[in-house]
């Protein structure tokens, strides 16, 4: 049957695609992406794009729901692009994190026997974001709103009250908007490239209950500061209140430099495991890579500490290193942490946090993994014994994955945001003498369709 716009179909949901929305097949085969839905659902769609095999689809009702379908804790859950999975019981999200990972193994990385350790989950799946980023806008009546941007469109959802961030997010943002009402500021339009404020950024130690908040602005200076200041200091944790400039009509959202108005221009957190007796202080400035859920981090950079299973002699390369999370931790285990990062910023982050812990065995460069990691190789003649890699989404550039084979480190730890590029890059080490030896992925995004994975390649000795 040929199908086109605006017909209603029947659909039962086999299956999550990659961008959440549940995947549907007709009664005779034809497949349709249809958000809000869950395997074992059957439902009525209307098709919204039609393609020769497949098509994307919005839901009209649900005809039988899945045993896994539960009602969404937030008001605004369909219309948000957020979080995609609430209305998937938490089980089930984890089970189908857990076959995603196996799957993309075997299917991309052609990994057929991989043995993959059951996944880590959360004791409560919501709250547990330390960072978030408010767009602002206007409303029909002309008040100035924020939330989150509904799924692949600049329209705004209000909801100061979002269930991934932390509890203190939603007082903030009404003092916020208090203030810009007050006032008379207004908010960004993206379509005229007028108004002020564009996004609030809210950040918050987890450990230390440190919080601060930075104004991005199409402007470059922020009015009204006193009465922003009285509202905002009264916020238990608060220690700083920035602003960015940004006035460029750009989707980038930080696009200057942070300016303090009240207090400091960063928090401190800390990241600590009994396990191993460390603990490490960070500086987190509004435009530094963090890690947003504390708690499986910290569990994270154990596992990761377990597999690098290191003496104390070892040369250690942390590539992808941010401002030195992992680094700090792998510097206290080992001889030697050389930390890559791109972002000269957070490069400078990086030392600046070695300093407050006293760590001077971790040196940090600022450039492309693949540029920096071959000349300290090739030109220096340093090896790494361990190597740690936890890259963005799109995974490690060939060229990186070429000069750590030819270094040849006893170890390959990576640390992965994306099931599919993961197993491509494994495939690349794998057919070139490393052995895939343990996988174990975390939930480190709950309640959306992300998840992050451990990993542990070794090198196979020569007899």
């Amino acid at each position: 049957m040929n199908y086109k716009k605006n017909d209603t179909v029947t659909l039962d949901i086999i299956d999550i695609g990659q961008d959440g929305a549940g995947v549907g097949r007709t009664d005779d085969g034809y497949t349709l992406f249809v958000k809000d839905t869950v395997p074992g659902d059957r439902v009525e769609a209307k098709i919204m794009k039609a393609k020769k095999n497949y098509g994307y689809g919005r839901l009209s009702r649900i005809l039988l729901s899945s045993e896994d379908r539960v009602e969404p804790p937030c008001p605004t859950a369909r219309q948000c692009g957020g979080c995609q999975l609430q209305m998937m019981s938490y089980p089930a999200q984890l089970a189908m994190k857990e076959q995603k990972v196996e799957s993309d193994l075997r299917r991309i990385g052609n990994f057929q026997n991989v043995s993959i350790e059951k996944i880590v989950g959360m004791d409560s799946p919501y709250h547990y974001r330390n960072k978030a980023i408010f767009p602002v806008g206007t409303d029909r009546n002309g008040k100035p709103v924020a939330g989150f941007y509904a799924g692949r469109t600049h329209t705004i959802i209000p909801n100061t009250d979002c269930m991934l961030g932390c509890p203190e997010n939603h007082e903030i943002l009404e003092k916020v908007l208090g203030w810009m009402r007050k006032n008379h500021i207004p908010a960004y339009d993206e379509q005229t490239g007028r108004g002020l404020l564009r996004h609030v950024l809210i950040r918050k130690g987890f450990a230390t209950g440190e919080i601060m908040i930075c104004l991005i602005i199409n402007g470059i200076e922020v009015p009204a500061r006193r009465d922003l200041i009285q509202s905002l200091e009264a916020v238990p944790g608060m220690t700083g209140i920035t602003f960015s400039s940004n006035t460029k009509r750009t989707n980038v959202i930080m696009n200057g430099p942070v300016k303090a108005i009240w207090g400091k221009e960063y928090i401190t957190d800390i990241l600590r495991s009994s396990k191993y007796g460390i603990q490490v202080w960070y500086q987190i400035s509004p435009a530094s890579f963090y890690q947003v859920n504390p708690i499986q981090t910290q569990r994270i950079y154990e596992k990761v500490l377990d597999l690098a299973d290191l003496t104390g002699k070892e040369i250690v390369m942390d590539l992808y290193c941010g401002i030195g999370t992992i680094s700090l931790f792998l510097a206290q285990r080992a001889k030697r942490v050389i930390g890559v990062e791109i972002v000269d910023r957070a490069v400078k982050d990086a030392r600046k946090n070695a300093e407050i812990n006293g760590i001077d065995n971790a040196e940090f460069y600022s450039g492309k993994a693949e540029e920096v990691v071959p000349a300290i190789y090739e030109r220096e003649g340093i090896r790494a014994d361990v190597a740690v890699v936890d890259p963005p989404r799109k995974g490690c550039d060939e060229m990186l994955l070429q000069t750590l084979i030819s270094m040849q480190p006893e170890k390959i730890v990576y640390v992965s945001c994306d099931p599919a590029t993961l197993a491509r890059d494994l495939r690349v080490l794998a057919d070139h003498g490393f052995v895939l030896q343990f996988v174990q992925p975390y939930d480190q995004f709950s309640n959306t369709v992300h998840v992050e994975t451990v990993v542990l390649m070794s090198r196979v000795k020569e007899k």
